[in-house]
């Protein structure tokens, strides 16, 4: 029964206390990396992620889509450093497949491996009980590319129209990822 609780805490929060302390006794042995952790999302995290998305993005979601994120439970996690959200992921998953629906990270906080430290635990999730992943990212948005790329993800098709665009819509590239149970 213990087991079971600790490994439900664990799903909500990833932590090392052990970090922390080092980071308190010794400040420059531990570095800005190792103090950032994951955990799950809630609603006052709301104004820190749509500030993050606005800061991102020309068409942002609202924090309406966010909200309606959390409630249908999905798996929203960020990334924050103390009580800074610096990232965010979300992801669906349903019949033997996970959809990334949104990852992204504060434009002052990018090229520090907080996407991929959110995407590596999104993956973990869905290889729990999903055979494949799929997202889809605009075409222009060639760090994403990079990132998911480096991750093993594979081009499957092309959505066109898909994302509102400044001069009418951008296609989005779809992408995939076998999760192997």
């Amino acid at each position: 029964m213990m087991r079971g609780l600790l490994d439900r805490l664990k799903d909500f929060i990833i932590y090392d206390a052990d970090v922390e302390f080092y980071a308190k006794v010794f400040p420059d042995s531990i570095g800005r990396k190792e103090l950032m952790r994951l955990r799950k999302m809630n609603r006052t995290d709301l104004p820190q992620v749509v500030g993050i998305e606005k800061a991102s993005y020309q068409f942002p979601w609202s924090e309406d889509i966010f909200r309606d994120c959390l409630n249908t439970r999905y798996d929203c996690w960020v990334c924050e450093l103390g009580d800074d959200v610096l990232g965010y992921g979300i992801m669906s998953m349903a019949v033997g497949e996970a959809h990334l629906l949104n990852l992204c990270v504060a434009p002052t906080e990018q090229k520090q491996g907080i996407g991929r430290k959110l995407l590596e635990h999104l993956i973990s999730i869905a290889r729990r009980d999903a055979e494949q992943m799929f997202l889809e990212v605009r075409p222009s948005n060639v760090n994403a590319i990079a990132l998911y790329d480096s991750m093993g993800f594979n081009e499957i098709g092309v959505r066109k129209g898909y994302y509102e665009a400044v001069n009418g819509r951008e296609d989005a590239l779809m992408l995939a990822l076998e999760c192997f149970k």
